[in-house]
């Protein structure tokens, strides 16, 4: 269960970004930045990844990150969750790194998106049978590649960190999901 809290604590910022992210398509803040990344690009006569992966959430969820750390740092300073840090929150550099993790997140999501828009699955949707059990379940977790990717330039990948980030990730997505639907920062409860 110590294992499970560290990691809970390492990826509560993330949980920062998204929500900060969800604020932004609710209030048009950033707006700007609210163009697809694939630019509208088509592949096999179907878009590459859609108008949802916009690079206003990789820049907001990168943000909200790294200001998700912000606050860590500043717990750290007043002693607080101090045996919950796996990584030195005492170092400078430590903001960036939840800015590489947020924008990690996000950019991790878009290999699935683009396989989802092949197999012909609409945006926001994990499609039916036993493929939608498998895309709704990675739709949950796909943005861990890129975290840990990030977090293995801080901290030891272990297979019970990995899989306590899943569990914790999981879990974590689900909340935020259906508080973001009911406060219309998201389009769907999914």
């Amino acid at each position: 269960m110590d294992d499970f809290l560290k990691v809970s604590y390492l990826l509560a910022p993330l949980l920062f970004g998204l929500a900060f992210h969800g604020l932004c398509i609710k209030f048009g803040w950033l707006r700007w930045l609210a163009r697809p990344v694939d630019a509208g690009l088509v592949l096999r006569g179907r878009r590459l990844l859609g108008d949802n992966k916009t690079y206003r959430g990789v820049i907001a969820v990168a943000l909200g990150t790294a200001a998700g750390v912000a606050v860590q740092v500043v717990l750290h300073r007043l002693g607080v969750a101090r045996d919950l840090a796996v990584i030195d929150y005492g170092r400078p550099a430590v903001i960036a790194l939840g800015l590489g993790l947020g924008a990690a997140a996000m950019l991790s999501e878009l290999p699935n998106s683009m396989l989802k828009r092949q197999l012909g699955i609409a945006p926001g949707t994990a499609g039916g049978g036993i493929l939608g059990v498998f895309f709704y379940v990675l739709d949950q977790v796909d943005m861990l590649i890129g975290v840990w990717i990030v977090l293995g330039l801080a901290v030891g990948v272990t297979a019970a960190r990995v899989l306590w980030s899943v569990v914790f990730l999981f879990i974590a997505h689900q909340l935020l999901t259906f508080v973001g639907y009911q406060l219309g920062m998201r389009a769907t409860a999914r």
